[in-house]
């Protein structure tokens, strides 16, 4: 299938180099590459040849793949929790020509496959949160060798819970600029402060993402939940997820028996899905190894076996679960028309007989996917449903 993701092709020069990056209009600074990322790579000119580097969040790729094109002799780990940022700073690799560059998903450090980094370096997110942009800044000492440096670049209004988070006697910042608009640390540990530090456990079994638990209702179902800072929904449910869930029990499928959850959240509409059918098997599909996550532990909380549940890490639908009775979801509208008539083109080609595809948009966006599957005759159209300039298209295979 072609890359419905594809924006453009940026060239980006930084100390001899010049690479060249394919850009997905979904990934963060899809304009150009990021001042405070070209900021960052400049404040380590004259730092010594690095080892090994881990890209934490490493979005497309600027900072990891410009640092491999430096150090050829150099192994990077180039880590995201977003499986399109992972598909794209692939994509760059094999652009460019650099090897020996390992790119995978990882919630924070949870999923990082090695230690002893001599640096490592982010543009922090500014939508991260306090709590968890102070974790991942300490955090760093568990995958840094002795004398290890890292380096990271944040929006000028996180310089201050940067300067806090790292206001410790066995943290020695090295390097700390601000350029209109942002603030940049280098930064080492300690050997006592090191020494000091209990073993790593992950951000999840800390319940560091935990925001809330919550009382859902929707219809007829209540039910409880643990929302995550960093996803929507935290507090209450959007109109579009209001929408489905006040649908479901109008579900006439008689059999719902094999479920694919498209962008789960926080985990609601599983949760909703399984309570009200009791299904063999859910299989949620997200690029947001975070909502994945909170998704399978609400639902494992609410009794559904773990051997009942898939995870898919990836943009749009895969073949890899097998058939489907039922794929609900909601369309992230800024991925594009493209990208929703291929959902719907994958969709078509899981379901089973008579098996239905339940989606949730604005208005606009599900009008203009209506008349794309109308025309290509992909899917029958059963029904739509409009509530508060939001949409739910029912389609049913044919």
């Amino acid at each position: 299938m072609p890359d419905v993701y594809f924006k453009k092709t940026l060239d980006f020069y930084h100390g001899g180099q010049t690479l060249k990056f394919h850009v997905s209009q979904d990934l963060f600074s899809s304009h150009q590459v990021d001042v405070g990322t070209a900021r960052l790579l400049r404040s380590l000119e004259a730092a010594p040849p690095f080892a090994k580097i881990l890209d934490l969040g490493c979005g497309y790729g600027p900072l990891g793949l410009v640092l491999k094109a430096l150090y050829p002799e150099s192994v990077v780990h180039a880590v995201d929790r977003d499986a399109l940022a992972v598909k794209y700073t692939r994509q760059n690799a094999l652009l460019n020509d650099l090897a020996g560059v390992e790119v995978y998903a990882s919630l924070g450090y949870d999923d990082v496959s090695a230690r002893d980094f001599d640096l490592i370096i982010s543009n922090i997110p500014g939508k991260a949160g306090e709590t968890v942009i102070a974790s991942l800044l300490r955090d760093a000492v568990h995958f840094l060798k002795p004398g290890g440096l890292v380096a990271v670049v944040v929006v000028a209004a996180l310089e201050a819970i940067v300067a806090q988070a790292l206001a410790d006697p066995g943290i020695e910042i090295a390097f700390h600029e601000t350029r209109s608009g942002h603030a940049i640390f280098h930064y080492r540990f300690t050997e006592a402060y090191r020494a000091a530090q209990p073993s790593f456990a992950s951000g999840m079994a800390r319940g560091l993402y935990h925001r809330d638990a919550v009382e859902t209702s929707a219809g007829s179902l209540t039910f409880p939940m643990q929302t995550a800072r960093g996803l929507p929904e935290f507090d209450s449910l959007s109109y579009g997820s209001l929408l489905l869930l006040n649908n479901l029990a109008r579900i006439q499928e008689p059999h719902v028996r094999r479920v694919i959850v498209h962008n789960p959240g926080q985990g609601h509409i599983p949760v909703a899905l399984w309570k009200e059918f009791r299904p063999e098997s859910i299989r949620l599909v997200d690029r947001d190894l975070l909502s994945l996550r909170y998704s399978r532990d609400n639902l494992l909380q609410k009794g559904c076996p773990a051997a009942q549940i898939t995870v898919a890490h990836q943009p749009g639908l895969d073949e890899q679960g097998g058939m489907a009775d039922l794929i609900v979801g909601t369309l992230r509208e800024e991925e594009g028309q493209a990208a929703a008539e291929q959902l719907a083109q994958q969709a078509a080609a899981l379901l089973a007989p008579q098996g239905a595809l339940w989606l949730v948009a604005g208005s606009t966006p599900i009008t203009r996917l209506e008349k794309a599957v109308k025309a290509a005759k992909l899917l029958r159209v059963v029904k739509r449903k409009r509530d508060k300039r939001m949409s739910l298209l029912v389609m049913q295979r044919r």
